[in-house]
């Protein structure tokens, strides 16, 4: 086991899927951050709701270049944010190439011949349906990605509990369900060092993988109930769900800027299916 191993663990645990983590400091320009978690659902829900019946491609491409837009200026520029937006057109291509493959060439176009094996032909009119269907799926992602990519765990749930009236108890249980995922990341990676170091289950081939498999649940399986029984008995310590309402120290507050946001978002959606219209009802 090497000497970075645990800090390297514990790295994973704050720095990962951590739904308690704090929010990324960043520069005001980076004004995703600052929007109430809700208005960045609701801002680009009903844009997210017309695309799914649309059936045209430069609709989707265009709500697509706004998702980038908004994402390239309102956060922080990460390699995981670039990763992000060099795989959503990659998965477009992907997804529609698959569903071109699938589409039913009695319906679309059939002057074009794109790709022939045997009796089987692939025509443009089926291409472009496939590509188009990529590209509303891509651009759907890109939306959530605005409030997925500038949002914590914590803000939601307070977002939620102070604006939406949800319970706290259902609020706060679902946000420490979720933390065991990165907890039981973290407890995996101990369990497997420790193993390393015992030298159990070594070898290679996919029995070898099994056995180490097994060998990791039952270790892996006394953690998670350890753990639950401590996250019981702290929520309890505090009287949770004792009372109607609890007192929050950190307020996620709905501000004007929340509803500037939303109005514009739904204005340039607006312009958007105005300019493009891919209804061809005109």
């Amino acid at each position: 086991m090497s000497a970075t191993g645990p800090l390297s663990a514990a790295r994973s645990l704050r720095d990962g899927a951590d739904p308690y983590a704090e929010r990324p400091t960043a520069s005001p320009v980076r004004f995703l951050y600052g929007i109430n978690p809700l208005a960045k659902i609701v801002a680009p829900l009903p844009a997210m709701v017309l695309l799914v019946f649309v059936r045209d491609a430069a609709t989707p491409l265009a709500f697509l270049a706004l998702s980038y837009a908004i994402l390239l200026i309102g956060v922080t520029f990460t390699g995981r944010l670039a990763a992000i937006l060099v795989a959503l057109p990659a998965a477009a291509a992907v997804v529609g190439l698959g569903f071109s493959v699938w589409a039913d060439a009695a319906r679309g176009d059939q002057s074009v011949v794109i790709w022939q094996i045997g009796s089987w032909t692939l025509y443009g009119g089926a291409l472009e349906v496939g590509l188009a269907t990529g590209l509303r799926i891509t651009a759907i992602v890109a939306l959530t990605l605005l409030v997925g990519l500038s949002t914590t765990g914590p803000d939601f749930v307070r977002a939620a509990v102070q604006q939406l009236r949800v319970p706290y108890r259902i609020g706060y249980t679902a946000l420490a369900a979720f933390r065991f995922v990165p907890r039981f990341g973290h407890e995996l990676d101990v369990i497997r060092q420790a193993h390393r170091v015992r030298g159990a289950h070594g070898g290679r081939g996919p029995f070898a993988a099994i056995a180490r498999w097994f060998g990791y649940i039952v270790p892996l399986m006394a953690g998670a109930i350890r753990h639950a029984e401590r996250v019981a008995l702290a929520m309890d310590a505090r009287a949770f769900g004792a009372h109607a309402d609890r007192t929050e120290r950190h307020l996620v507050p709905f501000r004007a800027r929340d509803v500037v946001f939303i109005v514009l978002f739904w204005a340039v959606s607006a312009a958007l299916f105005w300019a493009l219209f891919p209804w061809g009802l005109a």
